[in-house]
């Protein structure tokens, strides 16, 4: 790829995945911002664009020959990658995240107010991850692979209950928005996710904790909005067109 201002976010990642730790130091969104292109995404943050092109080149060359092409794998693979590596490390951090969160309010709490508004930005995430997770696993994830599969073996597809997938991917969208917008708050309010000089060893291991978080849903996300959703959406289309 012949990466340049007008380049996409997405695609940057989506051609060269080594190159989200670029972009995440620089605070660009390449999730839900994905649609942004460089110079867009540059001038919005305040960062030169030519430096970041230049470390994004950089972390081109360095690719990893096992990195994933998930434009090129079944559906299925991918959705189950999603649960497996995304979907478990949120089940697993959560609670040990809020632990650390507790422990720091109650000890920090007083000199550090903005942790109790972390807590509670947390908290709320949480909930939302966990609602959202379901609904993928259980309704959205589910009829993608059969749907692939039954389109695979020359079969006609059941028709869902939600008419389009198209719909429960509007609602998937809209709460990857919304956990962003969480996502953000707490980078702020954190100062990029930096313990203060008082801080103890929980209050540096509850910022590390969060920026791995952080690290993780934009991966998540960045891998359904702008790989699974469209690919599952031209899936359906075609085969709607094919059969009309």
């Amino acid at each position: 790829m012949n990466l340049h201002p007008e380049t996409k976010l997405k695609d940057v990642v989506l051609e060269h995945p080594e190159s989200a730790g670029v972009l995440e130091r620089a605070g660009l969104d390449y999730c839900c911002g994905g649609n942004q292109t460089v110079g867009e995404a540059c001038a919005h943050a305040g960062v030169a664009s030519e430096d970041i092109l230049d470390q994004l080149k950089a972390a081109a060359q360095q690719a990893s020959p096992e990195a994933h092409n998930w434009g090129a794998k079944p559906l299925s693979e991918l959705t189950q990658y999603i649960v497996k590596k995304h979907h478990q490390y949120v089940r697993e951090a959560l609670p040990q995240i809020q632990q650390h969160l507790a422990k720091v309010v109650e000890v920090h709490g007083k000199n550090h107010p903005e942790m109790g508004e972390v807590q509670e930005l947390f908290r709320q995430l949480g909930q939302e991850m966990i609602r959202h997770m379901q609904k993928e696993e259980q309704v959205l994830f589910p009829y993608i692979e059969q749907f692939e599969q039954a389109l695979a073996r020359g079969r006609e597809a059941e028709p869902p209950f939600f008419g389009t997938v198209r719909n429960p991917i509007t609602l998937m969208i809209r709460e990857h928005d919304s956990a962003g917008d969480l996502v953000n708050t707490i980078r702020r309010l954190t100062h990029d996710y930096q313990s203060p000089e008082d801080g103890c060893t929980t209050f540096a291991l509850t910022c590390k904790e969060l920026l791995e978080f952080d690290h993780d849903l934009r991966q998540h996300v960045h891998l359904e909005n702008n790989v699974l959703f469209p690919r599952a959406v031209e899936l359906e289309t075609k085969h709607l067109t094919a059969s009309a």
